[in-house]
């Protein structure tokens, strides 16, 4: 079974709705020790994210344009207005949740492998991914601290796992010819197989698995039918 979003995610999930004011906004965000918080509209459907960035795009456009006294030139405000800055000059005149947050937010499900929300996070360069159901009403958060938790996992479940994804009709799952050791998510593989693809079949199993830190294969075989030339008596 591989662990999905929703054994790791949180359920306590601070919020806003989008007609939040930025006062109430950033005393959740300080009070409550997060860096962002999803924007909901009335529906309870997620619209966005605030974060950290998105406030402080308020003091930054106010030290740009008015600290010490200084006001550019009319062209240069129109062209940072409706160019690549226009977007950070909007968020900082914003005064609710929904005028200040990002849109649209990135999000996943419950039922998303937590590998590829960490591939979702890093493809959009973000820490968090509000998690939603089927409607995209909030339902959790999930933080790339709670993806690690997979790396977290008792070497006995790993180990378990392994077994249980061998084919019973597959040879080489003889115990007798196996030997799989499990220590702090780094699965050892030794003993001997028949074939060298179930070498390989095997130690793709092994990597595949949620939690595993690395894999080391020491597998012998009898038979090298993956390069085609019979190699009796090991590897």
């Amino acid at each position: 079974m591989r662990t999905t979003v929703g054994n790791v995610m949180t359920t306590d999930v601070v919020a806003v709705n989008q007609n939040a004011n930025f006062h109430v906004v950033a005393d959740l965000i300080i009070n409550r020790a997060v860096s962002g918080l999803p924007v909901l509209d009335d529906d309870g459907r997620v619209v966005g994210v605030v974060t950290e960035a998105d406030l402080l795009a308020k003091e930054e456009f106010k030290h740009q344009y008015y600290g010490d006294e200084y006001h550019p030139p009319l062209r240069s405000r129109i062209r940072r207005s409706f160019g690549s800055e226009g977007l950070g000059r909007a968020k900082a005149m914003g005064e609710t949740a929904g005028e200040l947050m990002t849109a649209p937010a990135y999000v996943t499900t419950p039922g998303t492998r937590v590998v590829e929300a960490a591939r979702r996070m890093d493809r959009h360069g973000v820490k968090r991914l509000p998690v939603v159901d089927a409607d995209g009403k909030l339902v959790g958060i999930v933080s790339r601290r709670d993806l690690l938790k997979v790396f977290l996992r008792l070497d006995a479940d790993i180990r378990r796992q392994l077994l249980e994804a061998i084919p019973r009709y597959a040879v080489w799952a003889d115990p007798a010819r196996l030997d799989i050791e499990v220590d702090e998510g780094v699965i050892t593989l030794s003993g001997r197989v028949r074939r060298h693809s179930e070498a390989i079949a095997l130690t793709g199993m092994a990597e595949s698995l949620d939690g595993v830190v690395a894999v080391r294969e020491k597998l012998t075989w009898e038979h090298d039918d993956v390069a085609g030339i019979p190699v009796w008596g090991g590897a």
